[in-house]
């Protein structure tokens, strides 16, 4: 099952976030804008996640990924179960959720020099 410190490995490399406790939760953010938050038990992952979307992943793959929380439905938000997900997605899914948040010259200059040469 994927870990905190599994999230917090693939976070803490992306240019911009930072890592803050709220209310017994782990989450990262760039500036003010929380791209990820892990339940405090850590069974669950919430990630930035395109609203118009939301419905469609949710439906597809129902038994891994969930709605937010009432309060946060009205955020760009969905849950992943830790325990379905490996750590290619995991990071797929941070990533992503980092790309939403952060300005696109920044993505695209890490993107740019994570692919490496090629």
């Amino acid at each position: 099952m994927i870990t905190a410190q599994d999230v917090r490995r693939v976070a803490s490399a992306l240019p911009r976030t930072e890592e803050k406790l709220v209310r017994d939760r782990v989450t990262f953010r760039v500036g003010r804008i929380v791209y990820v938050a892990i339940s405090a038990d850590e069974t669950t992952m919430g990630f930035a996640f395109p609203k118009e979307e939301r419905a469609a992943l949710i439906a597809a793959e129902p038994d891994k990924f969930r709605m937010p929380r009432p309060s946060d439905e009205r955020y760009n938000w969905v849950r992943v179960r830790l325990a379905a997900i490996d750590v290619a997605e995991m990071s797929e899914l941070v990533v992503d959720a980092w790309r939403m948040v952060v300005p696109k010259r920044v993505a695209a200059a890490y993107l740019a020099e994570t692919a490496g040469p090629g």
